[in-house]
């Protein structure tokens, strides 16, 4: 059998192999609170268990994975990919966490719009982007299950010409050591409709 080693990680010819796409450039303002965040991983991710899910539920209900375009590694301007999947819904449909885990970062960036980032088991972060806003109360370290909604369908970001979707990506566990903070996985082989 033979096994790649890539970004840092193990992987078998049958798991998911990682892309590392280049970082936008930050204040250092801004780079200081990431840096804060990423060291807070190793402590919130005791809180959970140590092996990654092997299957999570989509984060839109009544959105089916056979309905999802698989965009994964997509050119995108800039000389990036896609690094997730796009799920298309209406404008304010509820955003659900596809997994069990923390809430590790909300916030606003250029390209992401308005986004939550759940921690989840085995370290992996799971990110819910161009939402249109933010469910009321959600914090940062706040347990969430897959019946807990995290915001809601939008187009912010990079995402303001588009038909309104949800960016979904799912990256493996930060090493501080690593040649990459994100290593993205394509989350579409774990998904499953939502009953």
């Amino acid at each position: 059998m033979r096994v790649l080693l890539t970004l840092g990680l193990l992987l078998t010819p049958t798991s998911l192999a990682a892309l590392c796409q280049p970082e936008p450039k930050e204040t250092p303002a801004r780079e200081a609170v990431w840096n804060a965040h990423l060291s807070a991983l190793p402590g919130l991710g005791r809180l959970l268990p140590s092996t990654p899910e092997s299957r999570m539920l989509t984060p839109i209900r009544g959105v089916q994975v056979n309905q999802i375009a698989d965009t994964w590694g997509a050119p995108r301007g800039g000389g990036l990919t896609h690094a997730g999947q796009d799920i298309f819904a209406k404008r304010g449909t509820p955003v659900y966490s596809a997994t069990d885990g923390v809430v590790w970062m909300i916030g606003t960036s250029v390209r992401g719009g308005t986004w939550v980032y759940v921690l989840g088991a085995g370290g992996r972060r799971y990110y819910y982007a161009h939402l249109e806003r933010v469910t009321s109360g959600l914090t940062e370290g706040q347990r969430v299950t897959t019946a807990s909604i995290l915001g809601q369908v939008g187009t912010t970001g990079d995402a303001e010409d588009t038909p309104p979707h949800l960016h979904f990506a799912m990256f493996g566990r930060y090493e501080k050591t690593g040649p990459c903070r994100f290593p993205a996985l394509d989350p579409l082989p774990l998904l499953r409709s939502r009953p």
